[in-house]
């Protein structure tokens, strides 16, 4: 890998986000101007560069024009003036004067000042100067995401099935409700291959336990759903209750596996149960400890897991609340003033996710006491290689569904990710959209947004929009909150148009299943800008809401509320195919060029790429019941014989 250089600064801690051993050099770069400590990096951009990655974030495809930081950050408010999110990517492409790709390998806090404070200055502030860079040259930026993505090694493969669609809400709270779910679509003729399971389905939010009063006879429920074709998906959270006749806390504690404060205590913290530990995931001993405990639910039939809360976040630590309260005296009998008031609001506010709680916890990493602090991006990254490991020891023979909340770069070799709690916004489908780009150069291939949004109401306009981009997220999940209104596709008026548009989705699964294949085996973005591709046509390095999709396909959703369409621009004559249904749909050329195109809520609209074609099969009501031999080619070429390789597992 000539064309990437590794610098050390200071003596940083090893991360296992890159798997290729380079050698180390001695003069830093010429084009980057470091700080007497090297924890600051500058660079000055050229009038048109535009700078791509960054994984999860918000605002748009060209990161220009705002400050990030790479954070795993439990913050379900995804506005444009947020730094950071839950996962955190530090790895940019500068695309302009010069072309580089930059990744900055540290596990605490990065900030990356793109043209913020000074419109041409990209400035990267490292929290301490202890950390590895790595700079990658290339051609174009896909050239540079290859050479990354070879870098930090294959991307996770997720089962056939998890293309399916995915019904998930904040909580199903009995096998009863589960059944009505499944029944739901079901008896509406709509395609189903998966129902989650939150919180409630646990004993008292306790990992790896079942409610017997809520879900009784667990594993015979599994195998009735599987009869079913529906597979169920429980969640696993990252703290563990604190309860003396529960054997993972006592075996936790008895063994060393939690995390400790400075006295060399358990730490305590609370979030679902209450009080919690958390499990040291930079031990090997409890990491191997926790994964293993996997298989008490791999036990009972089930084959799909999601991580959460794996930031991790924390309600409050006992200190922290102490303090809290102590504070909080002080108000009683005063008169409240704008500026008091301000003070109790931000004491009370201030008890979750606090920096203090997370400098007061350690890990010991091969017999090494670590600040969380200081390696705080680490922790669900290494909760999901946990299980990812533990997995191949107790079901060798079996792909199961894994992905995560938090994350860093390295942990796509273990997992998918999905977006976290976004809202039920339109904004959201942009970013949505937005996202998988940049996602995909940091190794996320399988990944996806809660269709029509986690938290907030959503109207049924939203909900068929956001789902006619949803066709194509490889993550497909309708994910809802507790006390937000019921948004299971069922349940809407227009139940016929719902149905054809997860028809569609069942339609487009091989196609999808075949790209997001290839792109992990190449080393490649399923999902990429159209700057990537058209790189001599500035009206294509402009467009911010379209992707290419694969080999064949562009697209290009309507984000707008009471929009009877949208422009879409078209770097080449394409072939627009409207779909109305998995079996019918309209074909028609569209030349080079800006275009106003119709797409009312009853269609999903996609463009295939001149000299390409794209596969297509009749819909099922699970993945398994996709029959190849219903295939067929939409074409936009003039050969007779298909070239399309088609990849099933």
């Amino acid at each position: 890998m000539d064309n990437i250089k590794k610098y050390i600064i200071g003596k940083p801690f090893e991360t296992n986000a890159v798997i290729e051993r380079l050698s180390v050099s001695e003069e830093l770069p010429s084009r980057i101007e470091f700080s007497s400590d090297k924890g600051v990096l500058k660079y000055e951009m050229g009038k048109e560069d535009r700078i791509y990655g960054l994984g999860e974030a918000v605002r748009g495809i060209n990161k220009r024009g705002w400050i990030y930081e790479t954070y795993c950050s439990d913050d379900p408010m995804h506005t444009e003036t947020k730094r950071s999110l839950y996962g955190a990517h530090p790895f940019i492409v500068v695309d302009g004067r010069e072309t580089f790709g930059l990744f900055v390998d540290y596990p605490d806090k990065v900030t990356f000042d793109i043209g913020y404070s000074d419109i041409d200055i990209l400035e990267i502030t490292v929290k301490s100067p202890n950390y590895c860079l790595y700079v990658i040259e290339g051609e174009t930026p896909l050239d540079i995401v290859r050479s990354f993505r070879r870098l930090i090694g294959k991307s996770y493969i997720a089962p056939y099935w998890a293309f399916g669609f995915q019904q998930s809400r904040w909580s199903y709270y009995t096998s009863d409700d589960v059944q009505k779910i499944i029944d739901g679509y079901r008896n509406n003729d709509m395609p189903l291959d998966a129902v989650y399971l939150d919180i409630d389905y646990m004993d008292s939010f306790k990992d790896f336990t079942v409610s017997e009063e809520r879900f009784p006879d667990f594993e015979k429920f599994v195998e009735k759903a599987k009869q079913q074709h529906i597979h169920l998906v429980p969640i696993i959270d990252a703290g563990v209750k604190i309860e003396e006749d529960y054997g993972i806390y006592t075996e936790g504690r008895d063994n060393g596996y939690f995390c400790k404060d400075k006295d060399g205590n358990d730490f305590v913290a609370a979030v679902w149960p209450g009080k919690v530990c958390f499990p040291d995931f930079l031990n090997r001993e409890a990491s191997h400890w926790f994964g293993m405990k996997y298989k008490t639910l791999i036990d009972k039939g089930i084959d799909g897991f999601w991580n959460d809360m794996n930031e991790p976040a924390i309600f409050y630590s006992e200190e922290g609340l102490e303090k809290a309260l102590d504070k909080i005296s002080e108000y009683k009998g005063k008169n409240i003033g704008i500026y008091d008031y301000f003070g109790l609001k931000d004491t009370v506010l201030g008890l979750s996710n606090s920096f203090d709680d997370y400098s007061s916890m350690y890990h010991n990493a091969d017999g090494e006491i670590v600040c969380h602090n200081g390696v705080h991006n680490l922790y669900g990254f290494n909760m999901t290689k946990s299980a990812s490991e533990a997995f191949k020891q107790i079901a060798p023979d079996k792909n199961i569904l894994l992905f995560s909340r938090a994350s860093y770069i390295g942990m796509h070799r273990y997992g998918g990710i999905w977006t976290g709690d976004n809202q039920s916004w339109w904004s959201h489908i942009k970013l949505n959209l937005q996202m998988l780009p940049s996602l995909n150069m940091c190794g996320y291939l399988y990944t996806g947004a809660d269709l029509v949004g986690f938290g907030d109401n959503s109207t049924e306009e939203l909900a068929l929009r956001w789902l006619a981009l949803g066709v194509f997220n490889p993550l497909m999940r309708n994910h809802s909150a507790l006390g937000t209104k019921d948004q299971e596709f069922f349940r809407y008026k227009n139940k016929g148009i719902f149905r054809n548009l997860l028809k569609i989705r069942y339609a487009l699964i091989p196609y999808l299943y075949s790209e997001y294949r290839k792109a992990v085996e190449n080393d490649d973005m399923m999902f990429k800008p159209l700057a990537f591709e058209y790189r001599d046509d500035k009206y294509a390095k402009a467009v911010e809401d379209q992707l290419l999709l694969g080999e064949s396909l562009m697209i290009a959703p309507v984000y707008e509320p009471n929009a009877i369409g949208r422009y879409v621009y078209l770097p080449e004559d394409m072939l627009m195919v409207r779909f109305k249904s998995d079996c019918e749909y309209e074909c028609e050329k569209k030349i080079k060029g800006h275009h106003f195109i119709e797409i009312p809520v009853t269609d999903v609209v996609v463009f295939v790429r001149k000299g390409r074609e794209l596969p297509i099969v009749k819909a099922g009501m699970y993945t398994d019941e996709i029959d190849l031999a219903t295939i067929k080619y939409i074409r936009n070429k003039d050969d007779v014989i298909s070239a399309y390789e088609l990849i099933t597992e």
